[in-house]
């Protein structure tokens, strides 16, 4: 494979960013650490003339976590996000990071190019939407905030125009007694992709019931989805093994899986309703752990 003939551009803000984005137009695509993008241009995947690196828009960059939220720029690597110090639900985005890939892929690719590329397999999308997560998408009309779970179209398809970069991504604070988990199962380790994955939130009272909950799921679909019939099985009741097992039924309902070389459609459906118990069992278990 080889890289076809493009012109790399190097935008040092955003604005240097729109306006090259307005010279090229539809011939140009935005460059970030490229871990998807590069390989696409060599498989004819994808197609563009000109490449205009954001690398170092320093808006793009840094995580902080204040009063109302977490906010991860989307130029934080999967390795910089992997290290950082993240707490009680925050903490489980780790649970994604910390299997992505091999270390050097982890210390190029970046947290916006995980969403941006909108691969159904990515591992950050679902345990990003069961945290209720938002996109800044800015462009020089202004800023669009998106929930990621409305952030996606198709495979490789998302609602971001063209000349919008993906500026940060927002997750709020929970509240007391949180707890959250992203696992999932792939065929080796190293550089493997998910072939299911799920991802769960779950918030309790002081009763001990499920006041607020959500479930995701990732590589089973067109796009990483947000499984609302399973939020509403567990909003008001007591967690358990049984109601871990009607979520699980409705996520694998809601899953839309294909056949390939790494799993069977059916393989891959009954694998999403085992990863939706094991995730929303682990979450249960984080909000125990930190409140004993």
């Amino acid at each position: 494979m080889h890289l076809p003939n493009v012109q790399l551009h190097e935008a040092n803000t955003l604005e240097d960013a729109a306006d090259l984005m307005d010279r090229f137009g539809p011939h140009a695509e935005f460059l970030a650490g490229g871990t998807d993008l590069l390989v696409d241009l060599k498989t004819s995947r994808s197609a563009a003339d000109h490449l205009i690196s954001i690398a170092g828009i320093d808006q793009a960059r840094g995580i902080s976590q204040g009063a109302s939220g977490l906010t991860i720029g989307s130029l934080v690597t999967i390795a910089e996000l992997n290290e950082a110090d993240l707490h009680g639900p925050w903490a489980a985005i780790q649970d994604a990071t910390c299997v992505m890939a091999a270390p050097a892929i982890r210390n190029m690719a970046t947290a916006g190019g995980n969403l941006a590329s909108a691969v159904p397999c990515a591992d950050l999308p679902p345990i990003l939407m069961a945290l209720g997560a938002s996109v800044d998408l800015w462009s020089p009309s202004g800023v669009r905030t998106i929930p990621v779970a409305d952030f996606f179209t198709g495979p490789r398809s998302t609602v971001r125009e063209h000349n919008e970069v993906l500026l940060s991504i927002n997750v709020p604070k929970s509240g007391p007694r949180s707890g959250a988990a992203y696992v999932r199962f792939a065929l080796r380790e190293g550089n493997a992709i998910a072939v299911a994955a799920a991802a769960a939130f779950v918030q309790l009272n002081d009763s001990g019931q499920i006041d607020n909950a959500a479930v995701a799921i990732g590589a089973v679909a067109p796009t990483p989805l947000l499984v609302r019939d399973a939020a509403k099985l567990l909003a008001g009741e007591s967690p358990s093994e049984d109601l871990w097992a009607e979520a699980a039924e409705a996520t694998m309902k809601a899953a839309e899986p294909i056949s390939d070389i790494r799993a069977s459609a059916e393989f891959r459906r009954e694998l999403t309703g085992v990863l939706t118990a094991r995730a929303l069992r682990l979450a249960t278990e984080r909000v125990e752990d930190a409140t004993s």
